[in-house]
C-alpha cells in the first residue's frame, strides 16, 4: 500500500514549504528574552531520499537571537527531519514500518533502497517500539488518534492512520506534521496545562 515514498519533486517541495511556514511562525514569536531572531540555518546532509532532492534540503531552518549576551538558537519544528537523525523523517517512519516482521531479505532490500544499514534500522525499531511509546508526547498525542493506535505495531499503525495509498502526499504531510514536535530538542515532552 505505502511501500514507497512519493518520488515526485512536488512532495519534497511541499514538505519544505511546510517547514518554511513553521520557521516564519517561530521567527515572529521572537526569542524568549524578547530579542529579534535572525536567520542562522545550519547545514544538513539528509540521507535516504531521492537523488534529486531540492537544494534547500541541505539546510535545517533555524534562528539566532540578536541580543548581545543571549544569542540563543531557536530551531522550529520540522516535517523534513526527525530531530538529530540524519535520515529524512519520512524515511525513518517508512523503513521502520516496513521492517516489521522477521524477514532478513526485507532488511537487505531496505538497505539497498535507502542506504540505511542493518544496525541503523534496528535502532529505529527500538526507538519506535520502546522509547517513543514511553514519552509524554506520545501519551498525550495518541489521544488525538481514532481508532486507537496499537503500540506493538508502531510505526506501521501510525503510517496506516495517516497514509492511505502510495501517492497520498496529504497523508504524509499530516503524519509528519503530527510528529513534528519530536523534531525539537525537548520535543518528546508536551507541556500539559493544569
Amino acid at each position: 500500500m505505502y511501500h514507497d515514498l512519493p518520488r515526485n519533486a512536488s512532495f519534497w517541495s511541499f514538505l519544505f514549504s511546510v517547514d518554511k511556514d513553521l520557521a516564519e511562525t517561530a521567527q515572529k514569536e521572537r526569542c524568549p528574552c524578547g530579542g529579534r531572531l535572525h536567520c542562522a540555518n545550519y547545514p544538513r546532509k539528509p540521507r535516504g531520499g531521492p537523488d534529486n532532492l531540492p537544494e534547500q534540503y541541505g539546510r535545517r531552518l533555524s534562528f539566532c537571537c540578536d541580543r548581545e549576551g543571549c544569542r540563543k538558537r531557536v530551531t522550529p519544528r520540522s516535517v523534513r527531519f526527525l530531530g538529530r537523525k540524519v535520515y529524512l523523517g519520512a524515511v525513518v517512519v517508512l523503513v521502520a514500518a516496513m521492517r516489521q516482521g522477521p524477514n532478513p531479505r526485507r532488511v537487505r532490500e531496505l538497505s539497498a533502497i535507502f542506504g540505511a544499514d542493518r544496525r541503523t534500522i534496528a535502532r529505529w525499531q527500538v526507538f519506535w517500539r520502546e522509547h517513543f511509546p514511553q514519552t509524554p508526547f506520545w501519551k498525550v498525542a495518541r489521544g488525538r488518534l481514532v481508532p486507537a493506535i496499537e503500540i506493538v505495531t508502531l510505526p506501521r499503525s501510525l503510517l496506516e492512520a495517516f497514509v492511505h495509498n502510495d501517492d497520498d502526499q496529504d497523508g504524509w504531510g499530516q503524519l509528519l506534521d503530527f510528529l513534528s514536535p519530536i523534531t525539537l530538542t525537548r520535543g518528546l515532552v508536551i507541556e500539559v496545562s493544569r
